[in-house]
C-alpha cells in the first residue's frame, strides 16, 4: 500500500510542477523566425509581430473546421484589433493560391493572409500538418498557447484580454 501512495504522491508533485512551469511562463518558447508572404506580395517577419498580441492561424480552404471557425476569428480580430491585437492567417502549402485569394475576398477577411507555398512556415512553427492550428503570441514574441482544432473562443478572449493588459 505504501508504494501506491508514494507513486500517487510523486505523480501529483510532477503534475503540479509541470503545471506551475507552464503557468508561470517558464515553458514559453519564442515564435520561430519566419517570413510570411502576404496576398498582396508584401512580406512580414516574425519580428514584425512584436509589440502586439497576435493570433497566427494555419488553415486551408478545404478544411471544414477552418471555414466554420473563420467568422469567430474575424469577430475576435474586430473586437480586439484597435487594442493592439493582430491576426495572421497562413494558408497551407497544398491550398491553391487562387482559392485562398477568392476566400479572402468573398469573406472580406479584415486581417493579413499569407501563402505558405513551400511549407517552410508551417515547418518552422512545429511542422504544422493539422488544420486549423492556432498559436497565440504575446507582445514579447513568445508563443503562450496553441490549439489544434477550433479554439474555445470565450477562453481565447480571456487570454487575449490578459495578454493585452501586460506591459
Amino acid at each position: 500500500m505504501g508504494i501506491k501512495h508514494w507513486a500517487a504522491g510523486a505523480a501529483l508533485v510532477a503534475f503540479v510542477g509541470v503545471g506551475a512551469f507552464v503557468y508561470l511562463g517558464a515553458g514559453r518558447s519564442m515564435a520561430p523566425e519566419s517570413t510570411f508572404v502576404l496576398l498582396d506580395g508584401s512580406k512580414q517577419s516574425t519580428a514584425d509581430l512584436r509589440g502586439k498580441v497576435t493570433l497566427v492561424n494555419f488553415w486551408a480552404t478545404s478544411c471544414t473546421t477552418c471555414v466554420a471557425e473563420m467568422p469567430e476569428v474575424i469577430a475576435t480580430y474586430n473586437k480586439y484589433h484597435t487594442k493592439g491585437f493582430d491576426t495572421l492567417a497562413v494558408a497551407m502549402s497544398y491550398d491553391p493560391p487562387s482559392y485562398v485569394v477568392n476566400f479572402a475576398e468573398t469573406r472580406k477577411l479584415p486581417f493579413k493572409v499569407a501563402l505558405d507555398n513551400t511549407g517552410t512556415v508551417a515547418k518552422a512553427w512545429g511542422d504544422v500538418r493539422l488544420t486549423p492550428s492556432t498559436f497565440i503570441v504575446n507582445k514579447r514574441g513568445e508563443i503562450v498557447k496553441s490549439y489544434v482544432g477550433a479554439p474555445d473562443f470565450p477562453e481565447l478572449h480571456q487570454l487575449i484580454e490578459k495578454l493585452l493588459a501586460e506591459t
